[in-house]
């Protein structure tokens, strides 16, 4: 391994050591020289990497952003079954990369407010919801998705589907949800 290799990886082991830690800890009960010591390296050598703790909590939530910004839509896919096949995939890579779920806690936890107001800039540039409101309506106009608000149907979406992250977070046993119950709620009957 490279020497350029070897800092790429020891940088994102203190980013996914952060992450955990925000989200077992809490961001303010979290110390840089608990990160340091849990990755294991000294906090000296750890400030090469980040100058500081609230440098990690951005490029966090930068991560997240940009994982989220790779939701998209296609036009020949029908909405129903692009719900649903990405539901599978988000759960399955999830399965395979448990730091997914604790993303997902920490982008909630940027998007209510109370860790930086930077941080929930970058978190609130996503628009899942005007997005998937989108892929609602065009349901709703084919006939798929039952009638109502699709900007509350896609909130409600998004909440079920932010609910389900933080208890697989937070229960490492439970069992992914069948895609198909969740988009249900939007089908019509």
């Amino acid at each position: 391994m490279t020497r350029k290799e070897q800092k790429e990886e020891r940088r994102k082991a203190i980013l996914m050591t952060a992450l955990r830690l925000f989200v077992e800890r809490g961001y303010y009960d979290t110390k840089i020289t608990d990160i340091a010591e849990s990755v294991p390296m000294s906090t000296g050598l750890m400030f090469h990497y980040f100058e500081s703790k609230e440098e990690l909590l951005f490029e966090l939530v930068k991560m997240g952003a940009e994982g989220t910004r790779s939701f998209s839509m296609t036009e020949d896919v029908p909405p129903e079954i692009f719900l649903k096949e990405f539901l599978k995939k988000l759960f399955s890579f999830a399965k395979d990369q448990p730091w997914v779920f604790n993303m997902f806690v920490l982008m909630g936890q940027a998007r209510r407010g109370g860790l930086s107001e930077e941080a929930k800039k970058i978190a609130d540039s996503i628009d899942s919801i005007g997005s998937t409101a989108k892929m609602i309506k065009k349901g709703q106009d084919s006939g798929i998705f039952r009638d109502g608000d699709a900007n509350l149907m896609s909130r409600c979406f998004w909440a079920s589907v932010q609910g389900i992250m933080e208890e697989m977070a937070l229960n490492k046993e439970m069992k992914a949800p069948d895609p198909e119950w969740i988009v249900a709620m939007l089908l019509k009957k």
